[in-house]
């Protein structure tokens, strides 16, 4: 958990980092500890929803731990902002993993 103890540091100093917040999740993802990952993902979403990378990685997450409607429902919202910010590379992911869902 170094890494993850590091990265809680930086976030004192710079609370509202998505990057940070996203890194820090992912940090949770790889240590197997699912429901951290969930709420770091989603306060990176509730205080910037424009963080498009954060959508894919929970709707993961989502998926794995048998949240399909939600998963679904993160990458809706996913493909909207990266449709906003005229991302089509994350657009295009983001459908890709809606459509192997809805299919």
């Amino acid at each position: 958990m170094e890494r993850t103890e590091q990265i809680k540091q930086f976030l004192k100093e710079s609370p509202n980092d998505n990057f940070l917040i996203h890194a820090l999740a992912l940090e949770y993802v790889k240590a197997g500890d699912d429901v951290q990952a969930q709420q770091w993902f989603e306060q990176n979403l509730d205080h910037s929803p424009g963080y498009i990378a954060t959508y894919y990685h929970l709707g993961k997450l989502q998926e794995r731990t048998g949240k399909t409607e939600e998963a679904i429902a993160t990458y809706q919202k996913g493909m909207e902002q990266a449709k906003a910010a005229n991302d089509q590379h994350a657009f295009s992911e983001l459908r890709s993993v809606y459509e192997e869902l809805t299919y």
